[in-house]
């Protein structure tokens, strides 16, 4: 038995389904996480992870509703081609390191 109580147990066995899917969804410290999990045949089929840096980078959304680092960056003032105001912009979202802009 999983309890929350200091010292227990943090996970336990359980018996894997031959089929199932699964979603998680979080919100970590630099945005929404989720995971999507379909296992067929005890083989796991499909495997999605869409992490905080993708949400804040994202494209336009269908709507064409730019994406928040997209609209962070519209207008910003750059004085004489200082792109470090931009590299600020960038990294106060907090990119992971595999994201991150140099």
């Amino acid at each position: 038995m999983i309890s929350w109580l200091p010292g227990a147990p943090w996970c336990g066995e359980v018996a894997l389904p031959d089929d199932g899917e699964a979603v998680g969804l979080a919100e970590a410290a630099r945005g929404s996480l989720g995971h999507w999990l379909t296992v067929r045949q005890g083989r796991i089929a499909r495997y999605q992870i869409v992490a905080p840096t993708t949400w804040n980078f994202s494209p336009r959304d269908g709507a064409g509703t730019p994406g928040a680092l997209e609209q962070a960056l519209a207008g910003l003032a750059v004085p004489d081609g200082d792109l470090t105001v931009v590299q600020h912009v960038v990294r106060s979202f907090d990119p992971c390191m595999a994201c991150t802009v140099h």
